[in-house]
């Protein structure tokens, strides 16, 4: 099935971007000494801004791209689901109700990459810490399943099943595109 009215790839690129790499990008500014000034650049007049304020807009910066991609990947969803009024009044709490608690789902798995990088970049991976994060990986993949499981039977509770199992369809079909950009992009445990 192709994916109508959006470019289905470069959407879920955007959104693995914003879900999994800018919230460990921000992590890693936010690790910056506070009260360190960057080097200091005036435009028109304007004071150099602190690490801590420079922090601050770029954290505002980040949530308003968060909260847009949010935006962007309901609007995919919305544009391949073909709901009638009566099931959008259904489905939309639901689906927000879903992302909320997926996104746990995902921090989680953004700090496992993260612990992973790290160790990957310091060369310092032992097999305890290789097992550790195996195991914390399949926990949130099992995880995931039992949350859809969940939000699968609330959906059939509430709409026809076409409807829900196009939705599964659609939200499968990102999470696939999301893994897979994330196993091309990170690298086999040395």
């Amino acid at each position: 099935m192709r994916m109508r009215n959006f470019g289905f790839r470069a959407a879920t690129s955007t959104i693995l971007c914003v879900f999994v790499l800018l919230p460990m990008l921000a992590q890693a500014q936010n690790t910056a000494p506070r009260g360190t000034t960057s080097p200091s650049t005036t435009t028109r007049g304007a004071p150099a801004q602190t690490a801590t304020s420079q922090s601050s807009g770029r954290s505002t910066d980040m949530q308003i791209l968060l909260d847009k991609v949010k935006a962007d990947k309901k609007l995919l969803v919305a544009s391949n689901m073909d709901l009638t009024e009566p099931q959008k009044m259904t489905f939309w709490p639901i689906y927000d109700a879903y992302q909320k608690d997926l996104q746990g789902i995902n921090d989680r798995l953004v700090k496992s990459i993260k612990t992973y990088a790290d160790g990957y970049n310091n060369k310092s991976i032992t097999d305890d810490q290789a097992k550790k994060l195996t195991d914390e990986i399949l926990l949130i993949e099992a995880d995931e399943a039992k949350l859809r499981s969940t939000y699968a039977t609330k959906l059939n509770a509430a709409l026809p099943g076409k409807v829900v199992a196009r939705y599964l369809q659609i939200e499968s079909k990102i999470r696939a595109a999301l893994r897979y950009d994330m196993a091309n992009s990170i690298p086999l445990v040395p």
